[in-house]
């Protein structure tokens, strides 16, 4: 009892269920199985006919809004005046299918506004005048407040440290893979997470002034830009109904039969033209699966087919999204790069530091012997480490932490370190009892498939353009490996739009690829955007159209292909239809065919549009 209640109030579970009692009473009705009361057709008539007259009748009461289903309720209402009620069923239970297999391919609301509210902090650290703390709710904050933020927690409202020093995560607002130092007179943004040190701040900007919350605001007002693609049945419903009408009554007003003049509605019904668009959709999405690909919006591959240009986020897109040791430099004739290295990662053995995370696993990467225990260890937020390994004491960190220490550096480690900065590395200067030893470059590796995807976008005439968070010597050396020519840099969200907005306006449309849920309004405001299911934020994937699922960059030629190709199905399909539609109009005015017979030749057309899209299922790109 339970389950039947629960498929009469589950919408899709009675669609189906509805759908299925109406396919087994035609079935009844054609081959005039068993003995009834009345017409097993009126199941589907009922079932799947009604609503489609209410919602015709409601629309043109309503707002006059002439849609394919006025056509198809003067059909069905024709059909059962004359009693052909096989043939109205029929009709009823079609478009009802096409409707349902529409439906599916767009994607339910998404929940992705809500999840950027949910990082938004509840309460905020206020600091009186007296040194007290009170813990007060976020949105009270006002600007001139001070407030004090303690390690791991999120940052409230906009401002400036007053006081401490700390690292600060922002992938939240810039995508940065790394966390950023910051002193006194540095700002901050809300939304943004303290890693290290605990520091006081002044409030700047507050409330809906605040960072995090003009990003929610971007969200939605992308999200609300967005045109959705319209039916073509709908799109072309008027002149379809007036051609309909016209060519029953002047068929019927010349040979005086109105059974023709009702054959001709229901051969006009649109239902292969329904079923043209949303088949093909979903025989495309279902081989995006195979590759990984998740579509998340019905009208996502109608509208990537139209794309003539590419934006990519760098980090987590382009590139792994965490930071490698690339280079290790010695500048002490005591001590070898792999001692160098040796040194430094036992030195930060106890980091919770990203980078010192990443020399570490940069020297298990390559040495199966166990590091040596450091003594001593000492982190200073925003500086690096120190520690004693081996009897030596090591330095390890950026030029601050080594001029606080008295050590001097050669002319010959300074050139050394700027030539990697200038590849977009981030150095880690290290010294050893005092003096200069040496340097550890680490930047965020390019995917091994990156330059390959965006050689392959170009043969499509396909231009590539790169969006990053990032410095300019960061985003212009992966821009250089990659193969693209054309980069903005220091891009925050509203940059990212801005960008996109741009390029749109002359009238070239825009993917956006990113991963972050700082890219979460430039995926929505994209014609279409892809975010990197598996690295990616949740609110990165819930912003976009489409996910790549196992972070596959190099599928993305692919699916522009697999785009390309349906839409050509579509076109095909619409074009078979029409065809077979107006031979039985024709057919239809010479009183070749009666309602029922129009109604299965019509609907070969259906067949057809189905077998044809069906072809995309096995479809590969070369």
């Amino acid at each position: 009892m339970d389950k039947i209640k629960e498929y009469f109030t589950d919408e899709d579970k009675r669609t189906v269920l509805f759908l299925v009692l109406s396919c087994l009473s035609l079935g009844l009705s054609f081959f005039e199985w068993g003995r009834f009361p009345v017409d097993p057709a009126w199941v589907a008539i009922i079932l799947c006919g009604v609503p489609i007259i209410k919602g015709a009748v409601i629309g043109l009461v309503t707002e006059f809004d002439i849609k394919a289903d006025v056509l198809v309720a003067l059909a069905l209402t024709a059909s059962v005046i004359i009693g052909e009620t096989f043939a109205a069923g029929e009709v009823a239970f079609i478009m009802a299918l096409g409707a349902m297999l529409e439906e599916r391919t767009v994607a339910k609301a998404r929940a992705g506004i809500e999840k950027l509210v949910q990082l938004s902090p509840r309460t905020a650290r206020i600091i009186a005048s007296d040194g007290s703390e009170t813990i007060i709710p976020a949105e009270d904050v006002k600007v001139g407040d001070l407030l004090r933020v303690l390690p791991g927690e999120t940052v409230a409202v906009d401002g400036v440290i007053a006081a401490g020093q700390t690292s600060i995560d922002q992938a939240v607002m810039t995508g940065e893979s790394l966390p950023v130092d910051k002193g006194v007179g540095d700002e901050v943004s809300s939304g943004t997470v303290n890693q290290f040190g605990a520091f006081d701040m002044k409030a700047v900007k507050v409330g809906e002034d605040s960072s995090l919350q003009r990003m929610i605001r971007l969200v939605e007002s992308a999200d609300a830009g967005k045109a959705k693609i319209v039916g073509l049945a709908d799109k072309w419903a008027t002149w379809i109904v007036v051609i309909a009408l016209v060519s029953a009554a002047g068929t019927w007003l010349v040979t005086g039969e109105i059974i023709r003049a009702v054959t001709i509605l229901v051969v006009f019904c649109p239902c292969a033209l329904v079923l043209a668009t949303p088949t093909a959709i979903m025989a495309g999405i279902g081989n995006a699966t195979k590759f990984g690909i998740l579509i998340r919006e019905g009208d996502a591959l109608e509208r990537l087919a139209k794309v003539t240009k590419i934006a990519f986020d760098k980090t987590g897109t382009l590139t792994y999204g965490k930071p490698e040791v690339v280079a290790v430099e010695s500048f002490s004739v005591e001590i070898t790069a792999a001692d160098l290295l040796e040194l430094a990662a036992s030195a930060e053995a106890r980091s919770e530091h990203p980078l010192g995370k990443a020399v570490v696993a940069g020297f298990k990467a390559k040495h199966n012997t166990s590091l040596k225990e450091p003594n001593d260890f000492v982190m200073t937020a925003g500086r690096g480490v120190r520690a004693v390994v081996d009897g030596k004491t090591v330095l390890a960190g950026n030029l601050d932490m080594l001029s606080e220490n008295s050590v001097e550096l050669s002319d010959k480690l300074k050139s050394a370190a700027s030539a990697h900065r200038k590849e977009g590395c981030t150095v880690i200067y290290v010294a050893v009892n005092g003096k200069e030893a040496g340097i550890i470059a680490l930047a965020d590796a390019i995917r091994n498939e990156s330059a390959e995807m965006i050689r392959k976008l170009g043969g499509l005439k396909v231009e590539s353009v790169l969006l990053t968070g990032d410095h300019q010597e960061a985003a212009g050396h992966i821009a250089k490996n990659a193969g693209i020519a054309k980069v903005h840099f220091d891009c925050l969200p509203e940059d990212k739009m801005y960008y996109i907005d741009k390029y749109q306006k002359q009238k070239k449309m825009v993917c956006m690829v990113g991963d972050g849920i700082n890219d979460a309004p430039a995926l929505k405001c994209a014609y279409v955007g892809i975010a990197m299911g598996g690295i990616g934020s949740d609110i990165a994937v819930e912003a976009a159209d489409i996910a790549l699922v196992g972070d596959e960059i190099k599928s993305v030629p692919h699916l522009l292909k697999l785009a390309r190709k349906t839409m050509s199905t579509i076109n095909i399909n619409i074009t078979l239809s029409l065809i077979l539609n107006f031979v039985a109009i024709f057919l239809a005015m010479g009183g070749l065919l009666n309602p029922v017979m129009g109604a299965l030749v019509h609907n070969l057309g259906s067949v057809a549009v189905i077998i044809n899209s069906a072809l995309l299922l096995n479809y590969k790109s070369v």
